[in-house]
């Protein structure tokens, strides 16, 4: 909460005292989604840029003992720990798996300890701002500053009079790869690689980052360090082990698991001293590069004020009126969360290390990465083709590109690896939609191409779909072992093959539409009437039991599904609501049993596959109202303005895209289909400011009339409308006016 406040005091004194309003980017607060598992983080990072400047604090209670792993954090901060051991260069945003967060630089006074165990320190003061962190070294009075653009970074230490230091750690972070090399090219700078990976612990993610660093102060001396390790099962008990050793005079290549360079300084009273870091995953070049084009001519405040700069110009994309002063920065802090990922891969040069290879390409355009798409198929790239069409070109591109480079088109990818994370083929929707809505510059038959390839080919050939064979030959993905997560499977499965019958057929292939549709009504196969539920299958073809549809709660193992149970998942056939609801018994009872998912507390806000649930009410006449009703209550109690205000991990911006469709009043609740169901908005008008090299209109207003939670009427562009509507629609209406009642 000290955070919170300070930096919202902090920026209304400053407006004040210039006489200015807030501009979007002042209702940022970077501290939401700080703990609770959000993971999300409060580093400074230019939108969608490649570097991230981040408060380390991962530490374990007892401020003692590194211990990433023993709450799964998978995130360098949190806002709960206190015990700051550096600034982490390059990190990921409201992901659930540890990883990068590496190359730490701390500043010191006093006797140099390298150590972090014993020079961490605790920290006050600490404010955060898009583009900006700082905080001050209570054990040193240090003060720490941090700014970016978009592939480099300027950090500023404000030491006093004495003996100061700058220690670069190689061996600490959040990666679960070990191992870096580096070397003095002089006196101030080092250049290196850090080895990172094994992203949810898969072996074969792993990749090098490259960097140089350079202080801003020719220091007094320097040199390097290692921790050292005992040789033999004797030496366990070696009372060396685990200690570091101190290289004064050795200046050439040093490598290892846990390695650092020190730099020591005479500083006067208030000297500020800065460190600049530039980097690269294809080469130590380029990020030298990278660091002469984008930060070596430009002083901290200049680059500070581009980062903030750059971020008001993002925000200010959507304009919103009416509401609190609470809901807006709830409403601008989501938006600037969903646009850190995905984010640009390529260096100042273009190269960017291809797709599962160790050759280097070229691009012209923005190269994109961190693809955590089943999180993002949902909302994020539908948020993207309606903001950034160009932008959204550009990931699309870059998914066909890695088609062309590895063979397959990606599922989970960081930093040119796959991952094979969580399930289905979630690429094809966010094609489709994509294409759909009339933004085709790409390569439309290498797409299909890659789509078809992984609907078809065989399990044992097939990284994105193993499980296929059963699924093609059943209709569904039997049981292998009784947590296998194969309900899970299939759904995404059916919804990825729903979207390619579509494009199939609009492609002119009628024969695959008519297979890839009639595979994705498969679900069928698994609705239990016994339970109104779905249910796994076992191998002999049988429902499983014993079953409970709420086995799996709160991230337990459960039979068939994955992250979630039965009742997370059974309305997680969006393409097909009429044909579920009729498996239910007609729209009556389907409406009573996804009522009582949310009254006996069955919906999981944190979690993707049921995000969706408050907007299927809409599919039915009569019932809209309990979609206003669940969407407001659900923004009021899990989006909220406090470290904990994302209900569970943000990934990569997946849960505050949703607070953002539904604050504006539409969500688009079928991944690859390009409609939207209507809401309430919370706002009484919003401005989205559409791209005219894309969009005939400029802009798309939503505007509310009289008050109330719920909607009596809709006028699209002037004429009546319905709860559904499609983009294009959308688009050409350049409107949307809705009337306001305090009954349904």
């Amino acid at each position: 909460m000290r955070h919170l406040l300070l930096t919202a005091l902090l920026a209304s004194v400053s407006l004040q005292s210039m006489g200015q309003a807030k501009e979007p980017v002042d209702y940022v607060n970077p501290f939401i989604g700080t703990t609770n598992f959000g993971t999300c983080n409060p580093g400074a990072i230019v939108p969608q840029g490649l570097m991230t400047v981040t408060p380390f604090n991962v530490m374990g209670s007892d401020m003692n003992k590194y211990d990433k792993d023993a709450r799964w954090w998978s995130t360098p901060y949190d806002l709960t720990n206190s015990f700051f051991t550096g600034l982490a260069h390059v990190s990921l945003s409201g992901v659930g798996c540890p990883e990068v967060s590496s190359l730490l630089v701390m500043p010191t006074s006093g006797e140099r300890d390298v150590d972090y165990h014993n020079y961490g320190s605790a920290y006050k003061d600490e404010v955060s701002t898009p583009g900006y962190y700082t905080n001050t070294l209570t054990k040193y009075d240090i003060k720490v500053e941090a700014t970016a653009t978009k592939r480099a970074s300027i950090e500023r230490f404000t030491f006093h009079k004495g003996e100061g230091h700058i220690l670069l750690n190689l061996g600490e972070g959040l990666t679960n790869e070990t191992g870096a090399s580096m070397r003095f090219v002089n006196d101030w700078e080092v250049e290196g690689t850090k080895l990172q990976g094994t992203f949810c612990y898969f072996p074969q993610s792993v990749f090098p980052i490259y960097f140089v660093m350079r202080v801003s102060k020719t220091p007094k001396q320097s040199g390097y360090w290692k921790k050292m390790r005992p040789m033999t099962a004797e030496a366990e008990w070696d009372d060396t082990a685990g200690k570091y050793k101190i290289y004064t005079q050795y200046r050439k290549d040093i490598s290892g698991d846990d390695i650092g360079a020190w730099f020591d300084f005479d500083c006067e009273e208030g000297e500020q001293i800065e460190v600049r870091m530039g980097v690269s995953f294809v080469s130590i070049k380029n990020a030298r590069e990278n660091l002469e084009k984008e930060v070596a001519g430009q002083n901290f405040e200049i680059c500070r004020k581009n980062a903030r700069d750059a971020w008001n110009t993002t925000l200010k994309t959507i304009e919103v009126e009416g509401g609190t002063e609470t809901q807006k920065t709830v409403f601008y802090t989501g938006f600037y969360h969903m646009m850190i990922h995905p984010g640009i891969l390529q260096d100042v040069n273009g190269e960017y290390p291809m797709m599962e290879s160790e050759k280097t390409g070229h691009t012209d355009r923005n190269r994109y990465t961190v693809f955590s798409l089943w999180d993002t198929y949902r909302n994020v790239h539908q948020m993207m083709t309606l903001l950034f069409p160009e932008r959204q070109l550009d990931m699309v591109n870059t998914m066909v590109d890695m088609y062309k480079e590895w063979g397959w088109l990606p599922k989970w990818e960081l930093y040119g690896r796959e991952t094979m994370e969580m399930e289905g083929d979630p690429v094809i929707p966010v094609i489709v939609d994509t294409w759909m809505k009339g933004f085709r510059d790409f390569d439309v038959e290498a797409a299909y191409q890659g789509m078809i390839k992984s609907a078809t080919t065989p399990g044992k050939d097939n990284p994105v779909r193993p499980d296929i064979d059963e699924y093609i030959k059943r209709g569904y993905c039997p049981m292998e072992s009784q947590y296998d997560n194969s309900v899970s499977h299939a759904l995404e499965y059916y919804v990825a093959d729903y979207a390619l019958s579509t494009f199939a057929k609009a492609l002119g292939h009628q024969a695959d539409a008519d297979r890839f549709y009639k595979q994705s009504m498969g679900y069928k196969n698994y609705y239990s009437k016994e339970f109104g539920t779905l249910r796994p299958i076992t191998q002999e073809g049988k429902f499983y039991e014993p079953f409970n549809p709420k086995e799996g709660e709160n991230f337990e193992p459960s039979p068939g599904f994955h992250e979630g149970n039965a009742w997370n998942y059974t309305y997680y056939v969006p393409h097909d609501i009429p044909g579920l609801a009729k498996l239910m018994g007609g729209p009556k009872k389907f409406v009573a049993n996804l009522q009582n998912v949310f009254d006996s507390n069955n919906y999981d806000p944190a979690n993707e596959p049921d995000i969706a649930y408050p907007y299927l009410f809409s599919k039915f006449k009569g019932e809209e109202w309990r979609t206003q009703k669940l969407v407001k209550e659900l923004l009021a109690k899990h989006f909220v303005n406090e470290a904990w205000g994302i209900p569970g991990n943000d990934d990569t911006g997946t849960m505050s895209c949703w607070m953002l469709f539904s604050m504006m009043g539409f969500y688009p609740d079928c991944p690859g289909v390009p409609y939207y169901t209507l809401t309430t908005p919370t706002f009484s008008k919003v401005t989205i400011h559409l791209d005219s090299k894309y969009y005939k209109k400029d802009k798309l207003v939503i505007e509310t009339e009289g008050t109330g939670d719920y909607i009596k009427s809709i006028s699209l562009g002037g004429k009546k409308a319905g709860y559904r509507i499609s983009h294009d629609d959308l688009i050409k209406a350049g409107g949307i006016k809705f009337t306001l009642s305090n009954t349904h």
